[in-house]
């Protein structure tokens, strides 16, 4: 059984591996500007280079080696990403809650942005985290009142396109607010979506496109989640004034790669050795029901003859109502292996939920992989699995059974990728 178990916990990290190898931004980049290449700029025009997100380094490196002329680049990712970019202004800031590294990174996007003329040509190269990595306040909100913002939605259990709807109305930049800064220069953008569904509204909070929808529409959101007595004055004062309601100026935007693409190429990787089923249903929503779904789905499957791998992308959302540590994966890693505990499904089996950017909420780890020994591993080690669960401690209690998933930093983010193996 051991190394039935050994067996299956490298080929769940050879998938998730090869999930990530797709998600790579400077290959990703590069076959799309194959097609589609940089535009120039017209006559002693620049090409003005703002490249956000947990991709943005290399993104950045991939873009300055086919663009010439007057080039001018800044570079705005996650603190500890020390991936090169090249000849590029570097920002590195905090996620996933704002910091002043992003403040200052967001006022240096928007003087670049304001000097743009006819002339010049943007683009913008956007990955996942833009949103936290690039807070431009509205006027009248402090950064320190966009922190709070954050650190309400991540606790609130909304899911990112809900978050994000709120976010574009109190910033500068979010919600198309970077072409109506960069007129009259022309935008063109290169997106690698980190979102369930690839909408560009969502990616970034959507710098280059339309908002989600209005100040009223996340004004109720609020009132409806009963998050307005937690969010300062400023926040409620804005989202009440009437907003600018005249046409964006236009953007080429493309699409350069994304979550399904990277559960293809987990499949793939896993086919030689397993009958591979591909979930087409993304896995969204409250983690708790998400465990539950897998795991009637790998009940479902428990008889069937010879290896089988069963391969899932999305992005769950927690509802934090306890004091301990973790992230979306680890809790469904964890949620999964105590529904087995229960309901042995009596085959070596294994489960691998991870953060394709290395990193599962605000902890040093991508996610986790579990088996049906971990609680019972977990119980020897003297704690008890339910009580940890319902102080979301699913990151403690992981490590005391040895299941956490650590790769570290990525340097792509394509949302997380969910293997389940039966041997």
């Amino acid at each position: 059984m051991r190394d039935r178990l050994a067996a299956l916990k490298e080929a769940a990290r050879e998938g998730f591996a090869a999930a990530i190898r797709r998600a790579d931004p400077a290959r990703a980049l590069s076959r799309c500007l194959s097609t589609n290449p940089p535009p120039r700029p017209g006559p002693g025009g620049r090409t003005l280079i703002i490249a956000v997100g947990k991709a943005a380094p290399a993104m950045t490196r991939t873009l300055l080696a086919q663009v010439s002329g007057k080039v001018e680049a800044i570079c705005v990712t996650q603190a500890g990403n020390c991936d090169d970019a090249g000849r590029a202004l570097v920002f590195r800031a905090g996620h996933p809650v704002p910091d002043a590294v992003g403040a200052e990174a967001a006022q240096a996007v928007i003087d670049l942005l304001r000097s743009a003329g006819p002339e010049d040509q943007v683009i913008a190269l956007i990955s996942g985290g833009g949103s936290a990595l690039l807070p431009a306040p509205a006027s009248g909100i402090t950064l320190t009142d966009k922190q709070a913002l954050n650190a309400a939605l991540l606790r609130s259990g909304l899911d990112i396109t809900a978050m994000n709807l709120v976010r574009q109305q109190v910033s500068r930049l979010k919600g198309g607010g970077l072409l109506r800064l960069a007129a009259p220069a022309s935008v063109t953008a290169y997106i690698l979506s980190d979102v369930v569904g690839d909408d560009l509204r969502t990616i970034a909070s959507g710098p280059t496109v339309a908002p989600l929808g209005t100040r009223a529409a996340a004004l109720a959101l609020l009132r409806d989640t009963a998050l307005t007595e937690a969010l300062p004055a400023s926040i409620l004062t804005h989202l009440h004034q009437p907003e600018d309601l005249s046409p964006l100026p236009p953007a080429i935007n493309h699409l350069i790669g994304g979550n399904t693409q990277s559960v293809e190429a987990a499949a793939q990787a896993l086919a030689p050795d397993f009958t591979v089923i591909s979930d087409p249903e993304p896995l969204i929503g409250d983690v708790g029901t998400a465990a539950e779904r897998l795991f009637a789905t790998a009940w479902h499957h428990r008889g069937h003859t010879g290896p089988l791998a069963l391969v899932w992308g999305g992005e769950t959302t927690v509802r934090l109502t306890g004091p301990g540590l973790g992230g979306r994966n680890q809790e469904l890693a964890l949620r999964v292996a105590a529904l087995a505990d229960a309901r042995p499904i009596v085959r070596p089996w294994m489960f691998l939920s991870g953060g394709t950017d290395g990193r599962d909420g605000p902890t040093d780890s991508a996610g986790a992989i579990t088996d049906q020994r971990s609680l019972p591993r977990l119980r020897k080690a003297g704690a008890d699995p339910e009580a940890m669960l319902a102080a979301n401690d699913s990151h403690n209690a992981l490590a005391l059974s040895g299941d956490l998933l650590r790769t570290g930093a990525t340097g792509t983010n394509v949302a997380d990728i969910q293997i389940l193996l039966l041997g």
